[in-house]
């Protein structure tokens, strides 16, 4: 019997996994896959768990639960040595040990990608994981506790400013969900109201939603615009020492928020194997999901270099769609190397992507077809409830939709989960 390792448990090692367990046959090959957190995130509704919108244990999918019959470990994997077929696991709680396999599949996905800029990692949070967006609604509704108890006109500006950097659909989903929430929230606190809020959006280039069509962005910054939102085109985050958000346009704002979501790069796992990488520290990998010219070994997602076949000399996009889908071709793949059959190539054109911006408007493009405000709106709900793995999670999610429809969304801050030892230590002290 062989001895699959899967890294990562994203879309593609799930997916993967996934598909393994129905194309292999009894006693053919082994399954185990690995991932920090031991279960999958769907990123798309990272903004509305932040928003409130739907439940956070909902977008997120268990592994041990969805892969059964895979064994699943949860830890990291710190090391991999390629060429004796081994690598180092790191488990969540006891000693460092050696896992052999066979076959590798790295699918480790990407990391927030950073900048030397003073001040960044001390004062700012990042927009990619489950943790992030949870930490992100509470630090909101307690800001706008914070600026409603206290008479420091200083204290309540800072409290009540909002800085986003990155206009991708990261940033502009987590700030458009993030001010639908703050909307809601601001009744309650009689001393507040919403124009004492400032939210800004930070972009680098002379766009924001980039892997949109132009019309699109441009409506988009508009249509944040109308809502209050300072859209900075062509501005980038200068420093963030102190508190203070100091834009290269010269302008300086206090801020007790803010939000990193300027994109992310590859895991380093890749980096630091004996396996072949790019300049950007992606596996480099052939059509068909192969590392290339590494025998017994294949990479897939964001972490690897693959050609995109509708688009001669470029890569595929580091997007959940080409993860979904690679994980297809992978699986198949993988089955055709053990029974010694012909590998297929991965070729998927670019089905179009979708926004949603909170306040029932939205952007989508699919299929060529353009759809703003209610209707994107209502696009992007059905085309990620399509998506949502397991019938359970899409009940769950729906549900969460039909409640937040008919009744306003729970405004209370639960800061206090996130440390739940302090209020033992003060009790102790």
């Amino acid at each position: 019997m062989k001895n699959i390792l899967i890294v990562g448990g994203g879309y593609v090692g799930m997916y993967t996994a996934l598909r393994l367990r129905k194309l292999l046959r009894r006693g053919e090959a082994a399954v185990t896959v690995v991932d920090p957190r031991g279960y999958m995130t769907y990123q798309p509704f990272l903004a509305e768990a932040a928003g409130g919108t739907v439940e956070p244990r909902h977008v997120v999918a268990p592994l041990p639960r969805i892969l059964k019959g895979v064994r699943v470990l949860t830890g990291r994997i710190t090391g991999i040595e390629h060429a004796a077929r081994r690598a180092e696991f790191t488990p969540a709680q006891g000693p460092v040990r050696t896992l052999q396999y066979d076959i590798l599949v790295v699918a480790a996905g990407s990391i927030t990608r950073t900048l030397p800029i003073p001040g960044l990692v001390e004062n700012a949070v990042g927009f990619k994981t489950l943790g992030e967006a949870v930490h992100l609604r509470n630090h909101v509704l307690t800001q706008l506790t914070a600026a409603s108890s206290t008479d420091d006109p200083q204290v309540r500006r800072r409290a009540l400013t909002f800085v986003f950097v990155g206009g991708g659909f990261a940033g502009v989903e987590a700030l458009a969900e993030l001010q639908g929430l703050a909307d809601e929230a601001v009744r309650y606190h009689p001393t507040l109201e919403r124009k004492d809020m400032r939210w800004i959006l930070v972009e680098a280039t002379d766009k924001i939603l980039p892997e949109l069509d132009d019309s699109l962005g441009r409506w988009t910054a508009r249509a944040l615009t109308r809502r209050g939102v300072e859209v900075r085109l062509n501005t980038r985050l200068a420093s963030a020492a102190d508190g203070r958000a100091v834009l290269d346009d010269g302008t300086e704002v206090d801020t007790g928020t803010l939000v990193w979501a300027a994109g992310g790069r590859p895991s380093p796992l890749a980096a630091t194997s004996d396996l072949p990488v790019d300049a950007a520290g992606r596996i480099m990998a052939t059509a068909d999901l192969t590392v290339d010219g590494v025998p017994d070994a294949f990479a897939a997602g964001d972490c690897a270099a693959i050609p995109d076949l509708t688009r001669p000399g470029q890569f595929c996009g580091p997007n959940a769609q080409h993860a979904v889908r690679q994980a297809k071709t992978l699986a198949r793949n993988i089955v055709a190397h053990l029974r010694g059959r012909k590998l297929r190539p991965y070729r998927h054109a670019y089905l179009g992507s979708v926004a949603g911006l909170g306040h029932h408007q939205g952007v989508a493009q699919v299929y060529g077809l353009k759809l703003t405000g209610l209707l994107g709106w209502l696009a992007h709900r059905a085309y990620h409830l399509a998506w949502v793995p397991t019938f359970n999670h899409k009940a769950r999610v729906l549900a969460d939709w039909t409640l937040s429809g008919l009744f306003r969304r729970e405004a209370v801050q639960l800061a206090g989960l996130e440390h739940p030892g302090d209020d033992f230590r003060q009790a102790a002290a």
